[in-house]
């Protein structure tokens, strides 16, 4: 067994009835890596978390870690700890208690148990809270607390279900930070689940998008923002326009397309795609440019359009153009000053083909 194949999950389906909650998964997650489970809520994502913590058992397939079979084992056998995202601290007990509670049928001495906690609380940056209980701890202080009470017991596989969806904005994107910096430090292999992608892309090493039970791209962040592989997931990843689009004629790997009000042009496409085939063409805010003067910037593609709504997010503007015969206005994000481009305003959008990315409807 390689490291690459620390954890595999082989055609794994789970029914409750007449529903699929999970679709014949087929993961294989390396050792030490932080690995995301994104998708809407409904997705399949916790049910696939619960089955690998032995909460859930599937309906068919297999689970195996570090090379052992797990399917059939109960939780407090395997290799695994779960981080939940109401954190689960007892409130009539204190800090140190609360690490202490998984550790009790492991019948360690005092000094071994005091030494657990310790690194425990040392890992997640809280030494010195040993006395206080949930009541004086900030949201963020009893994050780290379910953390450590999952770290002491010294599992293979951290598993977390949506742990910071409790936390506000800010204190939510610090922790992302914090947790990814402890991932790295302990070393052991992080399953996270959230529906949120922002947070997905931000920690992960790899990112599975799942929808309807089924995963739909397994790739690291940069790669699935960048190229995505189906309609879905362009849509679930950051903003993205959408422009209906026809295949004219393919030769190898350049494809003639038609886009709508875009007119024909010639795009790469590196998967297999026959005539046939429905697709649409993306372009993501940020690689189109806006200026009030056709000649104003050099592109393979200049239309005009008209400024329909604006929003301003401190060092980012969000433009929303119409054009005409697009049915849905084009959105363009910058961080430049937008002199002379205000609502109702004329404009030219400027486009290189490079940007456009083809998908598959299907």
């Amino acid at each position: 067994m390689s490291d690459n194949e620390f954890i595999k999950i082989k055609n794994v389906s789970k029914k409750f009835d007449d529903v699929v909650a999970v679709d014949n998964v087929d993961i294989n997650i390396a050792r030490g890596e932080f690995f995301s489970l994104l998708g809407p809520s409904g997705c399949g994502k916790t049910t696939l978390l619960r089955i690998l913590a032995g909460f859930e058992y599937p309906s068919s397939g297999k689970v195996l870690i570090d090379n052992v079979d797990v399917t059939g084992i109960t939780p407090n056998l395997r290799p695994t700890n779960m981080v939940f995202q109401n954190y689960a601290i007892f409130p009539h007990i204190n800090v140190k208690k609360n690490i202490e509670f998984g550790l009790r049928k492991e019948k360690l001495s005092k000094d071994a148990l005091d030494k657990r906690v310790k690194d425990a609380l040392r890992m997640v940056q809280l030494e010195g809270y040993e006395d206080r209980y949930s009541n004086q701890l900030s949201g963020g202080q009893r994050q780290r607390i379910a953390l450590a009470r999952a770290l002491v017991k010294q599992p293979k596989v951290l598993l977390l279900d949506e742990p910071l969806g409790a936390l506000d904005k800010k204190l939510r994107e610090e922790m992302q930070l914090e947790l990814r910096k402890l991932q790295r430090s302990v070393g052991i292999t992080f399953i996270f689940v959230t529906h949120d992608q922002e947070e997905a892309m931000t920690m992960s090493d790899r990112v599975a998008v799942m929808n309807k039970g089924k995963i739909l791209q397994i790739s690291p962040p940069r790669d699935l923002y960048n190229n995505p592989k189906n309609l879905f997931v362009g849509d679930f990843i950051g903003q993205i326009n959408f422009l209906e689009s026809e295949i004219k004629s393919i030769d190898s790997n350049n494809i003639n397309v038609l886009i709508n009000k875009l007119g024909e042009h010639t795009l790469t496409y590196s998967g297999n795609i026959n005539k046939e085939e429905s697709i649409v063409c993306a372009i993501r805010p940020e690689t189109i440019q806006i200026g009030n003067n056709p000649d104003q910037i050099k592109s393979d593609i200049t239309i005009k359009g008209k400024i329909a709504n604006t929003s301003f997010y401190g060092n980012m503007t969000y433009i929303y153009v119409e054009i005409e015969g697009i049915a849905k206005t084009l959105m363009v994000s910058t961080s430049d000053a937008l002199e002379g481009l205000t609502y109702d305003s004329e404009c030219y959008i400027n486009i290189n083909l490079k940007d456009i990315r083809l998908i598959k409807k299907n």
